[in-house]
């Protein structure tokens, strides 16, 4: 195997003309480049210098070597510049997808704190819904998932336990269930409510994963919600809540940046919760950009008021 330190040598001596000068020019002793020399020609299989009185002449093979190492060596030059500007933060590329509510709250303020901090660092944004999200990290589409999931109210599913047990996961913040309900609804000046209390009226739910999950929660306060609508849109959940057209639970997260027009906002008697966090891989965890822009997703939750 040809080392990139051999072909520095050899450069210097077909530059130099010779060991000892070449010794002086890399810093370094005659007989390590002697050793270099003979290593790249037992390397290469063919001899690649020969000596001619007092200088060191190239042969075919040595000029043939020669001309490539020049742009080996201006490649691999710039490679490493190009790694240690990566691994200073000074460029560098990070792919983040976040559920939709995550993208108008968490990533916004996140995003902003990072193009300040490191200029250099692109971070693109994509949507997906976890487990859409987690899909796309393992298959290399991006390099960080913000995700969530519910706890299990229907006892452990090994499925679901072990769903991010391989990956690095950064909790970033706790979210609250909260009632939605139409402004003239008989329990909007409440405040709060059981789930049982609204066990008679037409609900409307979010993504596949909170609709299943709202099922479980209302079946173990003793009824099966009656869905008249589902969207993956909260705005449009809001909208229809506003409208007189049924009620929701929605995590506190998805209010911060939608106004409920027509909707009043109650908590929810027993708390339930959803867990939100930053997922990488493993190996990805220890790249600069990845490791700052999971710090800048931590902070923006502190800054929220929702962190952990």
């Amino acid at each position: 195997m040809i080392e990139a330190r051999h072909l520095r040598v050899l450069r210097a001596v077909a530059r130099t003309g010779s060991f000892s000068a070449a010794a002086r020019e890399l810093g370094c002793t005659q007989p390590a480049v002697s050793q270099q020399m003979k290593a790249l020609e037992q390397s290469a299989g063919t001899p690649l210098l020969v000596r001619a009185g007092r200088e060191m002449r190239l042969t075919q093979a040595g000029e043939a070597l020669v001309r490539h190492a020049v742009g080996i060596l201006a490649g691999l030059t710039a490679a490493e510049e190009e790694v240690a500007a990566i691994a200073g933060l000074r460029a560098g590329r990070v792919r983040l997808v976040s559920f939709p509510s995550g993208s108008s709250t968490l990533v916004p303020t996140a995003l902003a704190k990072m193009r300040a901090a490191h200029p250099g660092t692109r971070v693109s944004l994509d949507e997906a819904e976890p487990p859409r999200s987690i899909e796309m990290l393992r298959n290399g589409d991006c390099e960080i998932a913000l995700a969530f999931r519910y706890p299990e109210v229907r006892g452990a599913d090994p499925e679901a336990a072990a769903e991010w047990d391989d990956l690095v996961m950064r909790p970033i913040l706790v979210d609250r269930l909260i009632g939605l309900v139409p402004d003239g609804h008989r329990l909007a000046k409440a405040g709060s409510a059981g789930f049982a209390e609204l066990a008679d009226e037409p609900w409307i739910a979010g993504c596949p994963r909170c609709r299943r999950h709202l099922v479980e929660v209302c079946e173990s306060a003793g009824f099966t919600p009656r869905i008249d609508f589902a969207t993956d849109d909260y705005p449009a959940v809001i909208g229809l809540v506003g409208a007189g057209l049924g009620v929701a639970a929605l995590p506190e997260l998805t209010l911060e940046s939608v106004r409920p027009k027509g909707a009043t906002a109650i908590r929810m008697e027993p708390a339930v919760h959803r867990e939100i966090v930053a997922l990488t891989l493993p190996d990805l965890a220890h790249v600069p950009a990845v490791a700052a822009t999971l710090d800048q997703l931590a902070d923006a939750a502190g800054r929220s008021g929702h962190a952990r």
